[in-house]
This record gives C-alpha cells, sequence and structure tokens, in this order.
C-alpha cells in the first residue's frame, strides 16, 4: 500500500548567516590572521567585475571575492590558507547576544505542550550562507545547526591522468586552489527546496524532481526564513509565497539597517523585522516563538482532522423500541413477554 514519504511534523527555521547571527562578516577573524587590510580586499573584489569587463571578461559578481581570496593565495599573501586555517578562524567568529542559547530553548518550545510532544513535532535549523562553510563550522553555533549550505574550496586538486593512478600522493601542505561549492543569492533557494523536499536527507529524492506537496519533508509553510537585507529577496519570496514566514533583522547601532528592513516590510517582502538580539525576552525571539507556536498548532490541527475525516465509526448496537427497553428493565425477553399478554 503507497504512503507518504514523510509525516510533515517538522518546523524548520533556515537562516542567512553574516549580519544575521553574526555583526560582521565571517571573513574578519581570516583577515587579522594574515595581517589583510579588510577595507581594501573588499573594495578590490567590488571593483573586479568592471575592471575585468575593461579587459575583455566577464565575471560573476557572486564569485569575485572567492576568486580573489584564491589570487589572494597565489600571491603568497595569504599563503598556507587551507580549510583546518578556516575553520580555526571561525572559533573567532562573535555571535549577536542571546547565540547560540537560542537554538537549544527554541526546540524545547515544540516539545513544552503535550499535544506538541504527542504529534512528535521537531524543530531544525539550518544555515544558508554566500560566505564560507568551513568557517561556519568552526563557529560556536556548529553544533546547534542540522545543515550548512555555504561555499567551499578544494584543497590540492586533482591533477591530469590521475583516473590511471594507483595511488594518489597528497601534498603534506594542504592549501585551497579551487572552488568546490559556491552559493549566492539565487542558488539560496535551490537550498531551500532541497530542505523542502528532503533531499539533504534522502539523497534518492533529486531536488529537481517532481514532489507532490503531502510528500515533502518540510512543507513551505512550516518554514521561517530569517535573512538581514534585500540580497536575500529571492529567498523571501520563495517561503512567502509557499505559505512560510519571513523575517528580517538589523543591527540596532545601525539606523540603515532599520530603514533597509522598514521598506522591505512596506514593499511585502517580509512579514515583520526586528533587532538581531535572539535573548530571552527580546521582540525578536517573542516574534520566533509565536509564529512557531501557531506553526506548532496548525501541525496538530491538521494531523487531528487528518485522523478524524479518514477514520470509520466502529459498529455499535441499533437503538431499542420503547417496548423493548421496557422488556430489558424487566429482565425477560420478548417472546416470554407476548406469551403472558
Amino acid at each position: 500500500m503507497a504512503s507518504t514519504l514523510f509525516t510533515q511534523n517538522i518546523i524548520a527555521c533556515v537562516w542567512d548567516f553574516d549580519k544575521t547571527l553574526i555583526p560582521a562578516y565571517m571573513q574578519a577573524p581570516l583577515f587579522r590572521r594574515y595581517g589583510i587590510d579588510e577595507a581594501t580586499f573588499w573594495a578590490e573584489t567590488n571593483a573586479l567585475a568592471e575592471n575585468y569587463r575593461k579587459r575583455g571578461y566577464n565575471i560573476s559578481p557572486e564569485i569575485s571575492y572567492l576568486n580573489h581570496l584564491l589570487t589572494y593565495v597565489i600571491a603568497g599573501k595569504m599563503a598556507g590558507l587551507n580549510n583546518k586555517i578556516l575553520r580555526e578562524c571561525g572559533q573567532e567568529i562573535g555571535l549577536y547576544p542571546g547565540l547560540p542559547g537560542f537554538f537549544a530553548s527554541s526546540r524545547a518550545w515544540v516539545k513544552a505542550k503535550p499535544e506538541y510532544a504527542k504529534h512528535e513535532i521537531q524543530l531544525e535549523h539550518y544555515v544558508v550562507s554566500t560566505g564560507l562553510a568551513e568557517m561556519i563550522r568552526g563557529s560556536a553555533l556548529a553544533p546547534h545547526i542540522d545543515a550548512i549550505w555555504a561555499c567551499e574550496f578544494i584543497e590540492n586538486p586533482l591533477r591530469p591522468g590521475f583516473l590511471k593512478q594507483k595511488e594518489m600522493t597528497l601534498d603534506a601542505a594542504a592549501e585551497i586552489a579551487q572552488i568546490g561549492v559556491m552559493i549566492d543569492n539565487t542558488t539560496k533557494t535551490r537550498a531551500i527546496f532541497e530542505i523542502n523536499k528532503g533531499t539533504n536527507r534522502n539523497p534518492a529524492i533529486d531536488v529537481n524532481a517532481k514532489v507532490t506537496p503531502e510528500d515533502r519533508r518540510i512543507p513551505l509553510q512550516n518554514m521561517i526564513y530569517i535573512a538581514d537585507g534585500p540580497s536575500d529577496v529571492p529567498s523571501f519570496s520563495v517561503v512567502k509565497k509557499g505559505g512560510g514566514r519571513t523575517y528580517a533583522v538589523y543591527n540596532p547601532a545601525v539606523r540603515a539597517e532599520f530603514e533597509q528592513n522598514d521598506r522591505l516590510r512596506q514593499t511585502g517582502r517580509i512579514d515583520h523585522y526586528g533587532p538581531a538580539d535572539y535573548s530571552e525576552n527580546s521582540a525578536t525571539t517573542h516574534w520566533l516563538h509565536l509564529q512557531i507556536e501557531k506553526m506548532c498548532d496548525r501541525i496538530v490541527s491538521d494531523r487531528e482532522a487528518a485522523v478524524a475525516t479518514r477514520m470509520t465509526r466502529p459498529p455499535r448496537h441499533l437503538s431499542s423500541t420503547p417496548e423493548e427497553e421496557a422488556v430489558r428493565k424487566a429482565g425477560k425477553s420478548p417472546k416470554q413477554i407476548s406469551f403472558l399478554e
């Protein structure tokens, strides 16, 4: 007998990283380690596309900073940079107030009520970032994250003829040399659909395969997407159109970020916005708590309604006639009554 692939009792918080969970760009510790001026690096990165265009080359702006990091490695300014160093630098990433505690406490919300526990509702946290996956894995948030989508580098790339070699040699000093994964603001939406369809949990499900709504692991209406600004508009749009909730955060010390989020709400891009403060009594925590509970209540209601509509009533005794009821109370059989009368 056919059955659905998933029970759809999971809620997902999908997070951007830079300026959403942390106040600045995650690469700052990396630049400090190598003595690189951060402002200069980003100024050069932003100017790459135009300068290459003048030389007759086209370059995607989204891939520029990854290429420029590799150029710094080749030029010797970041000699020896590898994934181990990236993860070590991730340990120095500072977090917004309330983190990482918020991730643990929020999971407890979906277990707080007996009806939520009865339906085994769970909350999962995912990070989808244009930043560096290894740095996120090194951060204090890593143990609390269910999966990460972010950019990755390859060390010691395979050389021509590697298929004919019986043994592969690895250089002792690993160094990043190629881009392995590139996530930009558009491909973030692919990650959302991988979470939605359950591709990350079941590799047999291709993200491009047609999957009916009832067979998707986490329906879009069970998602909350949290990010900091306009670059996340494609992801905001996908989640919001699918019935999920969208929330933008801003640094309370930067008025421009507040104004930016206000414009996003006015144009209908997001449902709400608030300060990037995840402490227990912050406005952001209260809003997220409320939305998660509403999703839990809807899941309970939908699942119990499904049981009620699919369940057949058990057989029961038919109602007795008044005469039969009188016989029952008299303790005599119907035949005895008829004979006596």
